[in-house]
């Protein structure tokens, strides 16, 4: 029946995070005792304080339609969030607020790019940003990044990448899946490129803001100077307040794409749910300090695998500044047979690891980078040390 379908469907490729995270459903609900370092969701429970707004607001009755934009406070709140944070001074009408930042993303496609229209990616990239760019009529660029530049575009590349069909960049910092984090000094560096071809766009995906290790003052892209007016900048709540089942995402652009992507989210979906809406007002005017524990365990975490992984020989590692994933090279393994079985590429190595350790992660291929695995540390100590206890087992026969 597939000849029925769309072209942009068949076209279209499914997200491997979330296939690898039914996989794991599916294989524990056999009762295979499966660890599972494929999902991009922290394990925290939501932060009591915004449990208890979300409970006075079914109790004050919002459970009427929203505004399409958003509700006029949490636009607001953003535009507080914005100005506190990131030094950027936005108003409510600047604002959108979206089911998730994946809608915030396919409401920026689908209101700035035309078929043909090139889309730039340093790779590696989150799954879903090609198949969104693609599914507007987008032609995806993948700028291949290296594990010794801790997967940073340099300039250079930027540079070499831009033609004539360039219509945006889409960036991501800290990154999903490689953990990179841009300082100030690298993004200032690819704004000079940029501001060379005034018809480029940025949409900077800063949803992993807050869980950033290093000691430096976060950088938007939009701060730095002349991006602005260019910069679509996405954020959301899932991450840094484990409200992943809530949906809340938002973001911030001159009023006149804002507007654009309300268009598009009227005809799509409307506005945004009730009670999550009112309960984001009270996260995002929360202070930092709020949430602090989440990315000390996360830092702590992240130390804890990378010091586990490195007793793993042939793995190729960086260190991840933000996120809470690592994304260690597996190519050492490459044409490697085990009881018959000969790993070719990073898609072997994940099944293999799923099969023969228990252990779930994510293929690189996904990510725009086929040398490489993704392995989320959003999970206790205790399964991390038995998952790379087993990986290690299993990589070692």
């Amino acid at each position: 029946m597939k000849q029925y379908l769309s072209d942009r469907i068949n076209a279209m490729e499914a997200s491997a995070t979330l296939a690898m995270a039914a996989k794991t459903r599916e294989l524990k609900a056999e009762g295979k005792d499966i660890i599972g370092l494929s999902l991009g969701e922290p394990d925290f429970n939501i932060p009591d304080f915004i449990k208890e707004s979300a409970k006075e607001a079914i109790d004050q009755n919002y459970s009427k339609y929203t505004p399409v934009e958003g509700y006029l406070e949490l636009r607001e709140a953003v535009c507080q969030k914005f100005l506190r944070d990131n030094q950027l001074h936005y108003t409510p009408s600047q604002i959108v607020i979206s089911t998730g930042a994946k809608q915030c993303l396919a409401n920026a496609a689908l209101a700035m790019i035309n078929p043909g229209d090139e889309v730039i990616f340093p790779a590696p990239y989150w799954v879903s940003y090609k198949e969104i760019a693609k599914l507007a009529g987008g032609v995806p660029i993948e700028v291949y990044t290296t594990i010794e530049n801790d997967f940073k575009m340099t300039p250079a590349q930027l540079e070499a990448a831009i033609t004539p069909k360039t219509k945006m960049v889409w960036f991501n910092s800290p990154c999903n899946p490689s953990g990179s984090v841009y300082n100030r000094q690298e993004l200032e560096a690819l704004a000079v490129v940029l501001r060379k071809y005034p018809h480029i766009f940025i949409l900077s995906d800063e949803i992993y803001e807050y869980i950033n290790f290093t000691t430096e003052l976060y950088v938007s892209f939009a701060a730095i100077q002349g991006m602005y007016e260019r910069t679509i900048t996405v954020n959301g709540l899932s991450k840094a307040f484990a409200m992943t089942g809530w949906r809340i995402g938002y973001l911030a652009a001159p009023e006149w794409i804002a507007k654009a992507c309300n268009k598009v989210q009227g005809q799509m979906t409307s506005g945004t749910n009730a009670i999550a809406q009112r309960a984001a007002i009270t996260a995002l005017k929360a202070s930092k300090s709020e949430i602090q524990y989440m990315i000390y365990e996360f830092k702590k975490r992240r130390d804890l695998v990378l010091q586990l992984l490195r007793e793993i020989e042939g793995l190729k590692l960086n260190i991840p500044e933000g996120a809470f994933y690592v994304f260690p090279d597996v190519s050492a393994f490459f044409g490697k047979t085990v009881r018959g079985r000969t790993l070719h590429n990073a898609s072997d190595v994940s099944l293999y690891l799923l099969e023969e350790a228990q252990v779930a992660t994510v293929t690189g291929e996904a990510f725009g980078d086929g040398n490489c695995i993704r392995i989320s540390y959003a999970a206790s100590e205790k399964e991390l040390r038995e998952a790379i206890r087993r990986i290690k087992e299993s990589l070692q026969s």
